[in-house]
């Protein structure tokens, strides 16, 4: 027996899922049914086969420098060793920001050695996933925050909240922390859920999406490990 803890830090898929306002929401359908399939295997053994169609922007997903660059790095070409068992950085600024001061800025970052860390944002904006209010007025990581994180050798960021830029109108469509961040090889983790349950520091991270080449988003189940 160990003291090891895992955390899920995912938010479960389901069919009708809207996690992002305006994207599509996932459908699963089956493509082989368990009462169909007794007629092609030996008597007593059945299997279920599904079908999930899903935008990769989809649950907890993560953002490989593909996404927002062409030749960027797609998600079969990512190194494990930057999504797999990560120091965790877990900044918790729950309390911290407001609705009128939503963006994540530099002076809340300072003071933390994050070099080869995943830095994770505690927003608390998680509570709302999955409602209307979820895509509106979010706290997010500014660009001098992005900046900040690169030049302090984090090797992923991520956050419980809509997106990791701001995507209000008044934003005019630019995405600095997404531009910055991945232009810099820095995965982006985004929909994460319960960082509030993770420490400070002393924790280990991983988010690892499957390997597909030429596709730059989808969904990983996000963990944090704590003791051993």
């Amino acid at each position: 027996m160990t003291d090891r803890r895992i955390i899920d830090l995912s938010h479960a898929i389901r069919a009708g899922l809207v996690t992002y306002p305006g994207l599509p929401a996932p459908t699963i359908t089956p493509h082989l049914t368990r009462g169909d399939s007794r007629s092609v295997y030996a008597p007593g053994t059945e299997f279920a086969m599904d079908v999930i169609h899903l935008i990769g922007n989809t649950g907890t997903y993560l953002d490989s420098p593909f996404h927002r660059y062409a030749d960027g790095l797609d998600l079969a070409g990512l190194d494990l060793a930057t999504l797999v068992g990560l120091p965790a950085e877990v900044f918790h600024v729950a309390d911290v920001w407001t609705p009128d001061r939503r963006g994540i800025g530099v002076e809340l970052l300072r003071g933390r050695d994050v070099r080869g860390a995943a830095v994770l944002l505690h927003t608390g904006w998680d509570r709302l996933f999955g409602t209307p209010e979820y895509g509106h007025g979010a706290p997010y990581l500014t660009a001098d925050g992005a900046q900040h994180l690169i030049d302090a050798g984090a090797v992923l960021v991520g956050i419980d909240s809509l997106n990791i830029d701001d995507t209000a109108a008044e934003a005019g469509g630019e995405r600095p922390a997404h531009s910055l961040l991945l232009a810099a090889g820095v995965h982006v983790v985004e929909h994460l859920t319960r960082l509030g349950d993770v420490p400070p520091s002393g924790a280990r991270f991983t988010a690892a999406p499957p390997a597909v080449e030429g596709f730059g988003t989808f969904p990983v189940r996000a963990f944090a490990e704590i003791g051993r």
